[in-house]
This record gives C-alpha cells, sequence and structure tokens, in this order.
C-alpha cells in the first residue's frame, strides 16, 4: 500500500513539474525538494514495516545515481538543472516498485522508458511547434532544396556500396534471394533518407523555433543567452551587468520542454513494462 501511495505521489509530483516546465519554463525547486522528503521518509517506514533497510539503501542509491546522471546531462547542456531533480526524485521515490509487467527491476527500465518516451515526445513536441512557427518549415524545405542533390548523391553511393558489398559476400555465403535483397536496399535506402530528413527538420527547429534574438530591456531572469553552454536562466545580477555593456539585443535559446517525459515514462512504464525488451522483441 505505501509503495502504491509512493508511486502516486511520483506521478503528481513530477505532472506537476511538468506543467510549470510548460508554462514558465521553470520547475519550482520545492517540487523536486518534497518528492526527494517523501520518498527518504517513505523508504524509511518501509524498511522498518519490513525490518529490512534495503527499502532504504535503494532509495538512496537510485536517487543519487539519478541525479548524478541528471547534472551531467545539464553540464553537457542537455537538460535543465529542475530536469535532473526530477529524475532524481523517481529513484528516491520508487526504485524497486514491483509490477508484474516489469522483468527487469523498476529503476533501470523507468530509466530506459524516459529516454524511448522522451525521444517520441521531442518529435511531437517540435512537430507542434512547427504548427505555431510556419518559419520553421520555410527554413526546412529552403535547406532540403539547396541539398537534395548531396542526399541523391549520398543515397546513390550508399546503394551501390550495399549492392557491391553483397556481391562480394555471395563468393562466400548463400546469396539472399533476389526480391528479400532488393527489399533490404530499398529499406536502407529509405531510412537513410529518412533519418536525414528528420535532422534537416530538427535543425530548422533548434536555429529556428528555440532561438530568437530580443532587446536587452526586455531580458527577464530566467531567460538563455545563446552562448551559455549549460541551460541556466540569467539572474537579475546578471541582467543588470548585461545592460551595462550597452548591448542593445541578445539572443536567447529555448528547448524542448522535457519535465513532462518523465510522468509519460511512469505511465508507460506501469503499462506496458520494459521498454527495452518490447525493442528486442520486436527487432529480434
Amino acid at each position: 500500500m505505501l509503495e502504491v501511495l509512493l508511486f502516486v505521489v511520483a506521478f503528481i509530483g513530477s505532472a506537476a513539474a511538468g506543467f510549470y516546465d510548460l508554462k514558465t519554463t521553470e520547475i519550482p525547486d520545492e517540487i523536486p525538494y518534497v518528492m526527494i522528503a517523501v520518498g527518504i521518509i517513505g523508504n524509511i517506514v518501509q524498511s522498518y514495516l519490513s525490518w529490512s533497510y534495503w527499502p532504504f539503501i535503494y532509495s538512496v542509491i537510485a536517487g543519487l545515481g539519478f541525479l548524478g546522471f541528471g547534472f551531467v546531462m545539464y553540464y553537457l547542456g542537455q537538460w535543465g538543472g529542475g530536469d535532473a531533480k526530477i529524475l532524481s526524485t523517481i529513484g528516491f521515490l520508487i526504485p524497486t516498485y514491483q509490477s508484474t509487467k516489469l522483468i527487469l527491476p523498476f529503476s533501470v527500465s523507468f530509466f530506459f522508458n524516459v529516454f524511448l518516451v522522451g525521444a517520441v515526445y521531442m518529435i511531437i513536441y517540435a512537430f507542434a511547434l512547427s504548427i505555431i512557427n510556419k518559419e520553421i518549415w520555410s527554413t526546412f524545405f529552403n535547406d532540403l532544396k539547396a541539398n537534395a542533390k548531396m542526399v541523391l548523391i549520398y543515397n546513390s553511393a550508399l546503394v551501390a556500396s550495399i549492392i557491391l558489398m553483397g556481391l562480394l559476400f555471395a563468393r562466400y555465403f548463400e546469396f539472399l534471394p533476389l526480391t528479400t535483397f532488393t527489399i533490404f536496399v530499398v529499406i536502407i535506402a529509405l531510412a537513410s533518407a529518412g533519418l536525414y530528413i528528420l535532422w534537416k527538420f530538427v535543425k530548422a527547429v533548434e536555429n529556428v523555433g528555440f532561438k530568437k534574438k530580443i532587446p536587452v530591456s526586455n531580458l527577464r531572469v530566467g531567460d538563455v543567452p545563446e552562448y551559455y553552454k549549460i541551460w541556466e536562466g540569467v539572474t537579475e545580477k546578471e541582467i543588470k551587468k548585461i545592460k551595462k555593456s550597452g548591448k542593445k539585443y541578445i539572443w536567447i535559446k529555448e528547448g524542448v520542454r522535457f519535465a513532462p517525459a518523465f510522468p509519460l515514462a511512469l505511465l508507460f512504464t506501469l503499462v506496458f513494462g520494459d521498454g527495452i525488451l518490447l525493442l528486442m522483441n520486436f527487432f529480434v
């Protein structure tokens, strides 16, 4: 019963963090701090009730492990500090949640599912942003048009290489039926072109949708200048310093507001279980 309660706290807390992230781009520190406190206290109680110190130890190990990874992502400029803290709260709250859907330990399954669900979420987020900002599509199509010849040459070279490799290995191994080999070549060519197009779309979203030039007078606390390597917004003191520098305009950047991926990953783990095993079964 206590474990279910901690799961509910994890979901509601991470959902609240996601809501604030979408609305304001900032996650109030009170949310992860309260969640971490509830997680530690809850697992101490769980240890007492089960006469085992392992629930508390697992909570500390998973929480600190997630926190460490989250801040690596933060210092690499991929996540905000709030994302790192919310990831850690799940470890502190429910490191070993039991479910009939899971084969792997909950912490391992959730950790992988964050990136699986997060990848889908980021693609949907980028498309939604492109609908709002039409300039993204014009930039994207202009870029594709300018590089169409290069894509054609690259794909032609890729197909030729696969065919030559197939002919080479046919001398040593039983050759695939012509129909199967043709389908394989077509799939590889389409996948290569698709990944290139997706990459160009993501770059258009990044360069157009996530960056904007604003007057320095409009700079506010929490905005992230383009030249910042980590996702940390400017403070009131830094704003005053920038204004004194004499700059009239400044480029600021945004990123995918990632916090909603955490409650979505929790639901995915609860309903579908191990995403990594689902993918392996799909491809094997």
